[in-house]
């Protein structure tokens, strides 16, 4: 996602939507952090689909989006004129988180770190690590999530053995995996996230039901 054209400011709105993993009010931010994030960042960020936005009577609620969690993998440009320090840090905080703090603690990527509900899973036990990353996108047990939203999670996973796991979960019935029902509302990308399952493509998916 290099090329996205993030200011060191920008990024730092990341880290801290990162830190809070959760839906947050412009005004909480102002509060905690001294943080007041302007439309035009909110909107650039939009556009990147790195975070999502909402208005909250006079403020607007913020949280990082899925491809937001995805970008936090890659490295920043941290460095502003006259904050070089600060930027150094940020830069050694972002690095080693990464490459130091997430080995040890089992943890398949910083999404699952910083999750306010557990995600992690055994070692090699994919299915437990799509059921902790789905009840992490759903809004409650049995609720549909898009593939879409599910597959950026697990970058790390060759698509056809992440697909043969989902198979396998919805084979055994500890999953639900189905066509979008209205078709006209499909995106590129909920396209692009179909699985092929029963000889028609399948863009939903529910556990818990």
């Amino acid at each position: 996602m290099a090329g996205d054209d993030l200011t060191p400011s920008e990024g730092a709105i990341l880290m801290v939507l990162m830190v809070e993993a959760r839906e947050v009010l412009n005004t909480e931010l102002k509060a905690k952090y001294g943080l007041d994030v302007r439309k035009e960042q909110r909107d650039k960020l939009a556009r990147l689909h790195y975070v999502s936005s909402r208005r909250s009577g006079r403020t607007v609620a913020m949280q990082l989006d899925d491809k937001g969690w995805v970008r936090m993998q890659s490295d920043f440009d941290f460095n502003a004129r006259g904050a070089k320090a600060l930027g150094a840090a940020l830069t050694a905080l972002h690095t080693h988180l990464r490459e130091r703090v997430l080995d040890r603690s089992g943890a398949a990527n910083l999404t699952e770190l910083f999750a306010r509900t557990d995600m992690r899973a055994p070692a090699g036990d994919l299915s437990a690590r799509i059921a902790g990353t789905y009840r992490a996108l759903a809004d409650e047990p049995g609720a549909w999530v898009s593939l879409r939203r599910l597959r950026p999670f697990f970058a790390d996973v060759p698509r056809a053995e992440l697909d043969e796991a989902l198979g396998e979960l919805s084979d055994s019935g500890r999953a639900n995996i189905v066509p979008e029902s209205n078709q006209q509302t499909l995106t590129a990308a909920d396209r692009d996230a179909a699985l092929r399952l029963g000889g028609q493509e399948n863009h939903l998916l529910a556990i818990g039901v």
